[in-house]
């Protein structure tokens, strides 16, 4: 039996059908059709997934979609500016930290709450925020400047 749910995904209202069992990644994928949230491990150890849920990074590969009823949900697309790339994204680029790219989005996810809520964090930090997300390309040397690279900005 579907239950209806209402979601407020990048700033737009979606009212949904979903059944008890679908999680929010399964949702947002090939319901919204929002494909930057990847579907990696599906067991929550990976951090390809993660979204942010009322403010704080999730992965959404562990939250039943019907638990994020009412809720606020930002993905990597809901990151975009009007003038493009979100500053995060763009020091990703310039920075050479993304290589095949599908634990980028995941990453500056959980860098951008982490910049919200500090906006000059350590490396300790930066690499304490990144904990729940794994890459196989890049290493974490790259992400970690793009990241430090933005809150540098922010401070000067």
């Amino acid at each position: 039996m579907k239950t209806m749910i209402t979601l407020t995904v990048n700033g737009l209202k979606h009212e949904l059908a979903v059944e008890p069992n679908r999680t929010l990644l399964d949702v947002l994928r090939y319901d919204l059709e929002l494909t930057g949230t990847k579907k990696g491990c599906d067991m929550g150890e990976c951090g390809s997934c993660t979204v942010i849920l009322n403010g704080k990074p999730v992965n959404s590969c562990l939250v039943l979609a019907v638990q994020a009823k009412g809720s606020e949900i930002t993905t990597i697309e809901g990151l975009k500016t009007a003038d493009g790339l979100h500053p995060l994204q763009q020091a990703f680029v310039d920075k050479g930290a993304i290589q095949c790219g599908f634990c980028s989005p995941g990453m500056i996810l959980s860098a951008s709450s982490l910049l919200q809520r500090n906006p000059s964090p350590t490396e300790e930090e930066i690499r304490t925020a990144l904990s729940g997300n794994l890459c196989r390309c890049t290493g974490y040397q790259k992400i970690i400047e793009a990241v430090r690279s933005v809150a540098e900005r922010d401070e000067g």
